[in-house]
């Protein structure tokens, strides 16, 4: 049966989920990715959200889930059946985003937020829609398989299948919304070609993630006090605050802290430039067909998803050094390249006269200010492209002839006028806390609700804090300027 995506009374829009597979406790190591425990799961609360909208709405209703509802990359089970190859560096960070491997790391997310997916299942058999538009940590759902594993789960019946709509990056509600994600104006999440997301490797077909994700996989799940729903908890602003951390904490669960970032660093430089510099997976003679298929999925047209696909930042895997200085190997090069050169200058004063061994720290005494003075000087520039979005927004409102934008990605929840353009941004529902013990919450679990006024042809949109069972307005900023919005990118508490 066709199902209407082009008309809405009621669009929900919500965002940054996260779902992933339960953390076992770890007896020796109570504190070891903690906030992935089932204790902080958001499934009862969903199932609450959804119970009290489909009391709160009549007539035609969609949710939107804006991306990042999934996160494969945190999954860490690995599959006990014997004919799937997984190697050393899988076993270690996670499976491979092949469609097998994708599919299982599906299951085991389901399987563990039954009660998310029985909910969603629910709230389509009342008669109400799904869309999913694919983030940067979601972005194995392109996979066909993964996305009939979602469906499969709901449990609706098949008429109700075409109710539950999945998007590349973007989708228009109601003639008068954009929605998407926002990692496509991230350069170190942007996915290179969300037409064509796969690239062949030895003849394997892979999903090309960002450079985001492969950092989360191969640097943080070895990092298990480093929250990655909380980027102040593994980006800090200097060195200081590392060290603040590594005394307190990591020194008494994870003393090689140091060894472990090394090597995870240097696997996703080497990982992401080799997998971001493959050509993508393509068939010139279903080219058209399939910008008609996403771009119909999206209620837009092929013109309009070509304008917004050039808006896209480049891939910051194009650019190596930008990359190694985001995960600091530039400045570990730098200071393996001092003591180097220490230990030359000692070695070679030793052979015309003996001296101490002392002597070797003082050429390295005199270049660790200049090393320090470097690494004060850079900043991330994670912060920096938070705002990248908002400055496209005004083209995209040009593009599309749409007034309303609404994102997600950042983790910062906002309702904003910008140039004469409303944009709203849903924050996160992801279990995040300030302390690695998990017990002072960050954040709020706001969703964007979009709908008719009283006697109006047209929707207002309004975001919301759902806390307790119950929604709270949150008002709009009206005056606001991409300054301001910069300076607090940088507020990362």
């Amino acid at each position: 049966m066709a199902v209407d995506f082009t008309y809405a009374d009621h669009t929900v829009i919500l965002s940054d989920l996260h779902l992933s597979d339960a953390e076992p406790p770890h007896p020796g190591n109570p504190l070891w990715k903690r906030y992935k425990r089932p204790k902080h799961f958001i499934d009862k609360e969903f199932r609450d959200f959804l119970t009290f909208l489909s009391e709160e709405t009549s007539g035609a209703t969609e949710i939107v889930l804006n991306g990042d509802i999934f996160d494969f990359d945190s999954v860490m089970v690995n599959p006990e059946e014997k004919g799937m190859k997984i190697s050393w560096l899988e076993k270690k960070r996670g499976l491979f985003a092949e469609e097998k491997k994708s599919i299982f790391k599906m299951s085991t997310i389901l399987k563990d937020h039954w009660i998310w997916i029985e909910s969603l299942g629910d709230f389509v058999r009342k008669g109400n829609r799904v869309v999913f538009v694919i983030g940067n940590h979601d972005m194995e759902v392109h996979w066909p398989g993964v996305q009939k594993i979602i469906v499969d789960a709901m449990k609706i019946p098949d008429s109700m299948r075409n109710s539950v709509r999945f998007c590349e990056w973007f989708y228009v509600s109601n003639k008068d919304t954009l929605i998407e994600h926002g990692n496509q104006y991230d350069a170190y999440c942007t996915c290179s070609n969300p037409i064509h997301p796969l690239v062949r490797k030895g003849g394997r077909y892979f999903v090309r993630l960002p450079f985001g994700n492969l950092a989360g996989k191969f640097m943080l799940n070895g990092m298990g006090l480093f929250n990655p729903h909380v980027d102040s908890s593994y980006i800090k602003s200097n060195l200081t605050d590392y060290l603040v951390f590594f005394y307190k904490y990591l020194v008494r669960v994870q003393p090689l802290i140091m060894f472990t970032w090394f090597w995870g660093a240097a696997v996703t430089l080497f990982y992401s430039i080799g997998e971001g510099l493959l050509p993508a997976v393509r068939d010139p003679l279903k080219l058209e067909k399939r910008l008609s298929e996403i771009a119909t999925k999206a209620n837009s047209s092929v013109s309009t998803l070509h304008s917004l696909r050039a808006l896209h930042v480049h891939p910051a895997i194009f650019n190596p050094i930008r990359i190694a200085r985001e995960l600091w190997l530039d400045r570990a090069i730098l200071l393996g390249f001092a003591f180097l050169l220490s230990f030359w200058i000692f070695s070679t004063v030793n052979l015309f006269a003996k001296v101490s061994m002392l002597w070797w720290a003082i050429p390295l005494a005199l270049f660790l200010p200049a090393l320090l003075f470097y690494a004060r000087s850079v900043e991330s520039e994670v912060y920096k492209v938070q705002t990248t979005a908002l400055k496209r927004v005004n083209v995209i409102s040009k593009i599309t002839g749409l007034k309303r934008v609404v994102f997600g990605h950042t983790h910062r929840e906002r309702h904003i006028l910008l140039d004469g353009v409303e944009v709203l941004n849903t924050g996160t529902w992801s279990p995040a806390f300030h302390d690695v013990e998990c017990t002072q919450p960050f954040g709020r679990k706001c969703f964007a609700w979009i709908k008719k006024e009283e006697n109006s042809s047209e929707r207002v949109a309004e975001l919301y804090e759902w806390n307790k069972g119950k929604a709270f307005p949150i008002p709009r900023q009206d005056r606001v300027d991409l300054a301001t919005l910069e300076m607090l990118a940088k507020n990362r508490t």
